[in-house]
């Protein structure tokens, strides 16, 4: 019933760096769904000034990707980013008109973060009378006021009712908002008044469902190529090492661990707090964890395969609820999660209810060492199979997809007679 609706012109915005539907990612695997049912891809895809190139433009049937160079925003300092991040909207407008004017637009779909995106949106949705749908990833400058990064007080509060009013902005041009869960609507439609709560909606984080599990032989032979235990649980954690993530409390966790000869820490990946993760590795003589900054992707993806449990992390601090798309990659692979977060932050109760991991606060090392030294093999097993099923059920293209067109899609009447 899919093919029900018109084929639209759609506009994407992220600051995500890729180059192809194919990179495999929460927004490459959504636009890959709107292109499967006919509809024409405008995408656009910074590259950051470090990478030292221009800005170029992929033209493909029915998809362009322009890759607009902008400053550096990732892994750099406060300052920097700031500069870049605020230099953004001028940046994506003037990209607009030299590379897309010839294509007028039904849809607008930009993703947060960052908020600054407000001008841009604007433009295009006044010029072509497009409909914008907002898929909200992250809740700022709330979430920097949480974790300590900015406050509401003093002369930082002038940055903070900057940003407060870049957010609302946002929210005021999007006819729709697509929360990732229950909790996040909650939490927009209750500091957010004027917001007309019957447009926003959970239209959680999605992927093309693919069963990434692995057999034993293949589980053997990642193990041995990256020195990993065969005969220990392995509990893994990839993603971002920041302060978002509450990394003094990831390494409390490990060390509550240093004895227990039956499990072992992979932890992969980069970001801001890497080196404090990296001197208490190496100050540490612990023997049941290893970090590494990144793999191969396809080493990467075969490794949490052939992990036991899947870890995320976020700092107890946090008022406003997160969903860290990462889960869904433990959940391919068909491996439990066990999720350390704030109380505001819904996934643990997610989690728990459809029986496919375990939850704990983020702040108590007890609660999650008991956890960890009761894991079974057989909770292993049928939990992982529980999160799969609920992925499909729950956390595809296909209903993601669905979600947004049910708001913004036009019914082909000829094809409904």
């Amino acid at each position: 019933m899919k093919g029900i609706y018109i084929k639209m012109n759609i506009l994407f915005f992220t600051l995500l760096d890729f180059n192809s539907l194919q990179d495999g990612n929460i927004y490459t695997d959504l636009l890959g769904e709107f292109y499967k049912y006919g509809h024409n891809i405008c995408v656009i895809s910074p590259i950051e000034r470090r990478k030292g190139q221009n800005t170029y433009l992929i033209e493909e049937e029915r998809l362009k990707i322009l890759k607009l160079r902008i400053g550096n925003i990732q892994k750099t300092n406060i300052l920097e980013k700031g500069v870049a991040t605020l230099s953004i909207e001028p940046i994506f407008i003037r990209g607009i008109k030299k590379y897309l004017s010839d294509i007028k637009f039904d849809l607008v779909m930009y993703s947060t973060p960052p908020i600054t995106f407000c001008r841009a949106v604007d433009y295009v949705k006044k010029r072509d009378n497009a409909q914008t749908y907002l898929l909200l990833k992250d809740i700022f400058p709330q979430n920097a006021v949480d974790i300590g990064m900015m406050s509401k007080q003093g002369i930082k509060g002038i940055l903070y009712k900057f940003f407060r009013e870049k957010e609302k902005r946002l929210y005021a041009i999007s006819d729709y908002i697509g929360c990732m869960s229950q909790a996040n609507v909650d939490y927009i439609i209750k500091h957010n008044r004027e917001i007309n709560y019957q447009n926003v909606e959970i239209c959680p984080n999605s992927v093309e469902v693919t069963d990434k599990s692995v057999g034993e032989e293949i589980r053997i032979a990642i193990r041995k190529k990256y020195e990993i235990p065969l005969e220990k649980k392995i509990f893994v954690y990839g993603g971002n090492l920041g302060k978002p993530q509450g990394i003094d409390f990831l390494i409390r966790c490990i060390r509550s661990q240093k004895n227990n000869k039956e499990i072992y820490f992979l932890i992969v990946g980069d970001g801001t707090e890497y080196s404090k993760l990296e001197s208490f590795v190496n100050e540490h003589s612990q023997d049941n964890v290893k970090l590494m900054k990144r793999l191969p992707r396809e080493d990467y993806d075969t490794m949490v395969g052939a992990c036991d449990v899947g870890m995320i992390f976020l700092d107890h601090r946090f008022t406003i609820p997160n969903f860290p798309s990462r889960i869904l990659s433990y959940m391919q692979a068909k491996i439990p999660v066990l999720a350390c977060t704030d109380r505001n932050t819904d996934i643990g109760k997610v989690i728990e209810e459809a029986k496919f991991g375990w939850w704990s606060e983020s702040k108590d090392v007890q609660d999650f060492s008991n956890i960890v030294k009761g894991v079974s093999e057989e909770q292993i097993k049928q939990f992982g199979l529980n999160g799969y099923q609920y992925l499909k059920e729950n956390y595809s293209v296909e209903q993601a997809y669905d979600i947004i067109m049910n708001r913004v899609g036009k019914k082909n009447e000829n094809y409904c007679k």
